[in-house]
C-alpha cells in the first residue's frame, strides 16, 4: 500500500484505530485533582483530618481554628496542582451552578506579595444574591447572601481554580439552592431510618441515601445548531418538518456508538476521572444523536454535585469537538426526549442495603418494614414529590408523547405482590430467598444460565 493510499484510509471515518488507546488505568486517575481522604491524610494534621471526617459522618461543626489548618492544607494541595484562584461553587436555582473566583495572592502591610487563604475564606464567602431567584422572600435591603463550605463534598480542581462545594442561604438564612434543602432532607432521613434500623440492628449509627444517576443527552454540530437561534436560546426547536419516521427510529438503541461522539465520550471520561466523577456505563439512546452515561451510584449529596460538575464538563468537552450537549428533556418534537433517572436507596453503615430483601427471617422483616414505609411515604406526600421534579422542560417531555407527567405509580413486580398478600393474610414471617430462577432458553446448551430478576 503506498503512503497516499494509507494516509486515506486512516482517517476515512469508519476507520476506528486511530482512535488513541488507553495509556493509564481509569482507577490510577480516578480523583487525582479531588481533595479526598488520601491527600486530606497528607496534607492535614491529624486533628484537621479527624474534624473534617467528624463533620462529614456526625455532621458536627468545625471549629473555626480547625478550618484555618483545614484551609492551609487544602492550598498547599491546590497550588500544588497549579491552581492559582479558588472559589465557592453553589447550586443557585437557575438549574445551573455559580461562582465566583479569587485569587490566593493577597498584599502585606509592607506592600509584600503572598499567597494567603485561610479558614474564614474557606468556611463562608458572600456573593450578591440579588440576582438570583429568591421566590420573594428577599427585601431590598438584603440583597447580600452566603455560601457556606460542605464538608460532606470534597474540594476539587476545575482548570485552574479550586471549587469548594458550598450551601448558598439568603442574608436571613433561607435557603437560595437545592443542596441545603437536600442536606436537610439527608439528615431527616438518616435520624428517622437509624431509629428503625436500630430495631433490628444495634450496631447501626448512620444510614446513607445512595443515588446512581442517568444522564441522558443530544450531541448536534456546534456549527449547525448555531443556525438555529431557538434551539439556542429554548435548548429546544420551536418549528420546522417533523422527523420522517418519529420513534420508528430506533435502530440506533444499543447501536454501534458513531466515531464523533466516542471520540467525545472518551475525552470526557478522561476528564470525570480526574474529578473522582465515576463513569461507568456509555450508550447509544433510542433517537438519533442520542446517548447516555451512567456512573457508579454514590452517597446522595455527593451524587448530585457529580451530576451538576458533569454538565458543566460535557460543554466543555463537547466544545472542543466541535459538538453542542443538549439536556432540555425534549429538544425535537416527535422523537424520543431525554430524561435524567434517579434510582435510589437505603444503606446502614454496617453494609446493609434496607431495600434489598435478604434471606433471614430478621433481614427479611427489615426489608418489608422500608419497603412498606416507602409504599406509604410515596401515596402520603406525592404532592410534594410531584412539585419537587416538576418544571416547564419536564412536562413538556413527560406530555408530549410519553408518560403522563401527573401519574405516580409504583410496580413492584409478582414477587412482591406475593409478598404483600401474603402478610396481609397470615405471614410466616419470613420472605422467600432471595436466590434467582433460571431462565429457560429452547437454545443450544453452549449459553450460559441466565438468571431472572425478582422484579
Amino acid at each position: 500500500m503506498n503512503p497516499q493510499r494509507q494516509k486515506a484510509t486512516a482517517s476515512d471515518p469508519a476507520h476506528r484505530t486511530e482512535i488513541p488507546r488507553e495509556t493509564a488505568l481509569q482507577s490510577e486517575r480516578f480523583g487525582q485533582s479531588v481533595f479526598n481522604e488520601d491527600r486530606m491524610r497528607r496534607y492535614l494534621t491529624g486533628l484537621a483530618f479527624n474534624s473534617v471526617k467528624e463533620a462529614s459522618y456526625s455532621g458536627t461543626k468545625i471549629d473555626r481554628k480547625i478550618a484555618d489548618q483545614v484551609a492551609e492544607g487544602m492550598k498547599a494541595w491546590a497550588i500544588t496542582m497549579g491552581a492559582t484562584h479558588y472559589t465557592h461553587w453553589f447550586q443557585p436555582l437557575t438549574g445551573s451552578t455559580a461562582e465566583k473566583h479569587d485569587a490566593f495572592f493577597d498584599l502585606l502591610p509592607d506592600g509584600r506579595a503572598i499567597e494567603k487563604f485561610g479558614g474564614s475564606q474557606l468556611v463562608q464567602q458572600e456573593p450578591d444574591a440579588s440576582s438570583f431567584p429568591s421566590g420573594g422572600i428577599r427585601n431590598t435591603f438584603e440583597a447580600r447572601g452566603y455560601t457556606a463550605w460542605d464538608p460532606t463534598s470534597p474540594a476539587f480542581i476545575y482548570g485552574s481554580t479550586l471549587c469548594i462545594p458550598t450551601v448558598f442561604v439568603s442574608y436571613t438564612g433561607e435557603a437560595l439552592d437545592n443542596k441545603a434543602p437536600l442536606l436537610r432532607a439527608l439528615n431527616a432521613v438518616d435520624v428517622a431510618a437509624t431509629a428503625v434500623a436500630r430495631y433490628f440492628d444495634k450496631n447501626v449509627n448512620k444510614v446513607i441515601a445512595t443515588l446512581g444517576w442517568e444522564q441522558e443527552y443530544f450531541l448536534v454540530d456546534r456549527e449547525l445548531a448555531q443556525s438555529r437561534p431557538d434551539l439556542i436560546l429554548a435548548g429546544r426547536t420551536l418549528l420546522g418538518q417533523a422527523a420522517a419516521k418519529g420513534q420508528q427510529l430506533d435502530d440506533h438503541y444499543f447501536g454501534v456508538i458513531p466515531r464523533r461522539a466516542f471520540q467525545f465520550m472518551r475525552d470526557l471520561e478522561q476528564e470525570c476521572m480526574l474529578l473522582g466523577i465515576p463513569v461507568k456505563t456509555r450508550h447509544n439512546e433510542v433517537a438519533p444523536n442520542q446517548f447516555e452515561l451512567a456512573p457508579v451510584f454514590e452517597e446522595a449529596n455527593l451524587a448530585v454535585d457529580h451530576n451538576l460538575l458533569l454538565m458543566d464538563v460535557m460543554d466543555k468537552v463537547g466544545g472542543r469537538h466541535g459538538l453542542m450537549v443538549l439536556f432540555h428533556e425534549k429538544p425535537f418534537s416527535g422523537i424520543n426526549g431525554s430524561g435524567k433517572h434517579n434510582n435510589w436507596s437505603l444503606s446502614t453503615d454496617t453494609g446493609t442495603n434496607l431495600l434489598s430483601p435478604g434471606s433471614t427471617p430478621m433481614k427479611n422483616l427489615q426489608f418489608l418494614t422500608f419497603f412498606i414505609t416507602t409504599l406509604m411515604a410515596v401515596n402520603r406526600y406525592e404532592e410534594l414529590l410531584r412539585s419537587s421534579i416538576a418544571s416547564a422542560s419536564n412536562d413538556h417531555r413527560l406530555g408530549a408523547n410519553e408518560a403522563p407527567p401527573a401519574i405516580f405509580s409504583i410496580f413492584i413486580g409478582t414477587q412482591l405482590t406475593g409478598v404483600l398478600d401474603e402478610l396481609e393474610g397470615v405471614s410466616k414471617g419470613r420472605l422467600s430467598p432471595e436466590e434467582k430462577t433460571e431462565l429457560k432458553l429452547n437454545v443450544v446448551g453452549k449459553i450460559p444460565e441466565i438468571l431472572m430478576d425478582n422484579t
